[in-house]
């Protein structure tokens, strides 16, 4: 139970407190041991290797680090051990930043600052931001909160359900591999090979419980369920990522939009599949819709979590 009471304390004090940039973060010292390898491995032969190793030193180091400080943590006293793995879960989400960070679109765009929420929009994507439309700005945007809903909080909920504060902290490191290195590209196609394939092993189950727990959350605006569930099945699979369509075509689906289309990447363009149908056309209150889909999807699958971990105790200590 102390274990179930760190994962609630740690979705609090996110909701609560969210990431302060002047807070000390994990993910940045990820990075910085990332960028490292990147440097002194990324280059000559057995580049894939190379990748391998690093994602396993990575894994390792996270892993034992963070199972140290969680053991000795509850061998001082059981509230304090809470409070410390509550504390360490709490960083591998980013249900608030993810919120403002969508916010800080929408303001501009209701004023019709149109360079502003550009200039916004490019803080939390890849894609070339400076000539998008309104339509693509606020595409950019649900798009942006529908992946997250499960790379940025359910899938650190559910990994640190099934292994507390330390397999959350190696899924967020896992996933920041990925972000840094494990583009398709010349310099990255062999060295982020193994960032790449894990992550979407990692988010393979969260990924689709969360696309299935959206459409529970929301009843959808522009066509039946059984309709909008057709449209997630159908839909998913399209997006190249084998886990990031589960999100964005249950939002499309419920939304009654259409997601997908071309999208610049450093002045080169690239086409995604179209998920969802254009039912209605994307406007505004669309990123307000998505965000409360995403909060009441993550406090749902926090419900279930709990639910199911209340069943394995009761069963536990009947057998």
């Amino acid at each position: 139970m102390n274990h179930f009471l760190a994962i609630l304390l740690a979705y609090i004090i996110d909701f609560i407190v969210g990431d302060p940039k002047q807070w000390p973060h994990p993910v940045k010292w990820f990075g910085k041991f990332i960028h490292y390898f990147d440097g002194k491995l990324n280059k000559g032969s057995y580049r894939k290797q190379k990748g391998i190793l690093m994602v396993v030193l990575i894994i390792c180091t996270v892993f034992v680090l963070s199972m140290v400080i969680t053991f000795v943590s509850y061998q001082l006293h059981p509230v304090f051990g809470i409070i410390v793995e509550a504390t360490l879960i709490a960083t591998t989400i980013a249900q608030t930043s993810l919120r403002e960070a969508a916010l800080e679109v929408v303001e501009p765009l209701k004023k019709q600052d149109i360079h502003e929420a550009r200039n916004k929009l490019s803080y939390i994507v890849g894609r070339d931001t400076e000539h998008l439309s309104e339509r693509e700005l606020i595409r950019g945007t649900v798009e942006t909160v529908a992946e997250n809903t499960s790379d940025g909080i359910t899938a650190p909920l559910f990994w640190s359900f099934l292994g507390g504060a330390p397999l959350a902290l190696v899924y967020r490191a896992v996933n920041t591999c990925d972000s840094m290195v494990g583009y398709r590209n010349d310099k990255y196609e062999n060295f982020g090979w193994a960032s790449a394939k894990l992550d979407d092993i990692l988010n393979w189950i969260p990924a689709r419980l969360t696309g299935l727990i959206m459409m529970i959350v929301m009843r959808p605006q522009e066509s039946s369920l059984r309709a909008a569930l057709s449209i997630l099945f159908r839909d998913a699979s399209k997006h190249h990522s084998p886990n990031s369509g589960w999100g964005e075509a249950a939002i499309a689906a419920i939304l009654g939009v259409q997601l997908g289309g071309t999208n610049t990447y450093q002045g080169k363009k690239s086409q995604s599949p179209l998920i969802g149908e254009p039912s209605t056309n994307l406007q505004v209150k669309h990123i307000l819709k998505t965000i409360t889909i995403m909060h009441r999807t993550v406090f749902l699958f926090l419900v279930f979590m709990l639910i199911g971990g209340m069943i394995i105790e009761l069963a536990t200590t009947w057998i």
